[in-house]
């Protein structure tokens, strides 16, 4: 018998292909981890802004903990009465505070002057009117 018929006796085959797509994002996982972990921490937060950085943290401990959780649910455990549940929600918390304040910067922002000119030449002037309608009168008048 061959290595492979010995793997596939010990667990059903109906979930072999489960079993072989999450070994492949394991192995992602494995190579996303290993690009990040080649840079030191501070090198990389030097180069990023507050809110840069502040991504970066949340993204890495939401992994984290994302990965503790399927190790959670490996062992028999469920992750769903486990302390690392209201973790996780925290931290999508401040992951939706992230996002909230880059929308903010994303919006466009109102020119005020702008604004009170386009309202001020928009409203009806009863002086002008009186003066432009006086005008076309007396244009008339003088025609006839």
């Amino acid at each position: 018998m061959s290595e492979d018929d010995n793997t596939m006796e010990d667990y059903p085959t109906e979930i072999h292909d489960y079993l072989t797509a999450f070994e492949k994002s394991l192995g992602s996982v494995d190579e996303m981890l290993k690009t990040m972990m080649s840079v030191s921490r501070t090198e990389l937060l030097q180069k990023l802004d507050p809110l840069e950085q502040a991504k970066l943290d949340l993204v890495s401990v939401y992994t984290l903990n994302s990965l503790f959780w399927v190790y959670l649910a490996t062992q028999g455990i469920n992750p769903k009465e486990h302390p690392v549940k209201q973790e996780l929600e925290r931290i999508r918390t401040y992951m939706n505070k992230v996002k909230e304040i880059t929308d903010k910067k994303k919006a466009s922002k109102l020119d005020k002057g702008a604004a009170s000119r386009f309202v001020k030449n928009a409203l009806w002037e009863p002086n002008a009117e009186n003066e432009h309608t006086s005008k076309a009168s007396a244009k008339g008048k003088k025609r006839q």
